[in-house]
């Protein structure tokens, strides 16, 4: 018999937020036509503790996944594109570098 602890802790659910994250940013860069050496910087707009954190807490990945050169975080971004991240949404803006 093999015992699975299936119990999701506040760490791992702040790495999902972040992988959720790098997945929904590639798919922005994907969508705008973007080469994958493409240099970018990452700007997001949200109102949620637990995002931010996670963003946060994660961000030398978030940066090393994605090609980033910054990823930072703003109480209104303009021309930003909605995205949905299961439990909220944010607001993100990707510039080329």
């Amino acid at each position: 018999t093999v015992a699975l602890d299936i119990t999701i802790t506040d760490d791992l659910k702040r790495e999902g937020i972040a992988r959720d994250f790098v997945n929904r940013v590639q798919n922005l860069r994907k969508d705008m036509g973007m080469e994958v050496l493409d240099k970018i910087s990452i700007e997001v707009e949200n109102h949620q503790e637990l995002a931010t954190s996670s963003l946060t807490e994660f961000k030398d990945y978030i940066c090393t996944e994605t090609q980033s050169l910054r990823l930072e975080f703003k109480e209104n971004v303009t021309d930003a594109v909605e995205v949905d991240m299961d439990e909220f949404v944010l607001k993100i803006k990707i510039s080329l570098q």
